[in-house]
């Protein structure tokens, strides 16, 4: 289900005029008390470590380095705040798993990280990226929990679907669409995507764009 004959051509056209807008670092954010104030609509990117969230998140915008990459997991301990054109937040969540960090801290910034999706009344979807190479794991349920216990609606992406043949990628997605198929807030539909290569990011942007009723 990630066909871009889901999407018309005015929401694929609205997703790419609101995504070629400027789009700068607001700030970092290392307790719940430090977070923006929620008068913007936000969009909150997760998933494990190394996924390809920063990869992901520049690709949207057309950025090479707005929001920072790393090979070291688990690097990101902040829930990190991006401003589309004074109309769009995008947040970068803590990674999950594998992270080189103390099991002390571990637990704090993935704690921000729920902490964030309960308390955020202006959070209009979570997207939870996932290895198109991999698919879902069991500490990905445990992310999937978290969503559906805190009633933030959340979609799955496939990062790095270029690494795959085509019946791969859709074998991957029916498989995912079949383990969210009762989960209470997951999003019916998966999107593909590669930050290397831009596929599904039009659709991405044009998915984001609805949910936030920006157009």
């Amino acid at each position: 289900m990630t066909d871009e004959a889901l999407f018309s051509p005015e929401e694929i056209e609205a997703g790419r005029v609101l995504f070629a807008r400027p789009a700068v670092f607001l700030m970092g954010a290392t307790s719940i008390d430090g977070l923006p104030a929620p008068d913007l609509p936000e969009v909150a990117f997760a998933g494990r470590s190394n996924v390809g969230k920063s990869s992901l998140i520049n690709a949207l915008v057309n950025q090479n380095h707005l929001a920072r990459a790393s090979n070291e997991p688990g690097r990101t301990r902040e829930v990190n705040f991006f401003v589309l054109d004074e109309k769009l937040r995008l947040v970068d969540l803590p990674g999950y798993g594998f992270a080189r960090a103390s099991k002390t801290e571990t637990k704090k910034f993935q704690n921000l990280g729920r902490d964030y999706l309960r308390g955020r009344p202006n959070l209009k979807r979570a997207y939870l990226l996932i290895d198109a190479r991999h698919g879902l794991k069991d500490v990905d349920a445990e992310a999937m929990d978290a969503f559906d216990r805190a009633a933030v609606s959340y979609q799955i992406v496939l990062t790095k679907a270029d690494k795959l043949k085509a019946a791969e990628v859709a074998a991957v997605t029916a498989r995912t669409l079949q383990a969210i198929a009762k989960r209470p807030a997951a999003y019916p539909r998966v999107q593909a995507t590669s930050s290397e290569k831009g596929t599904g990011l039009p659709e991405l942007r044009a998915e984001i764009s609805a949910a936030c009723a920006i157009g």
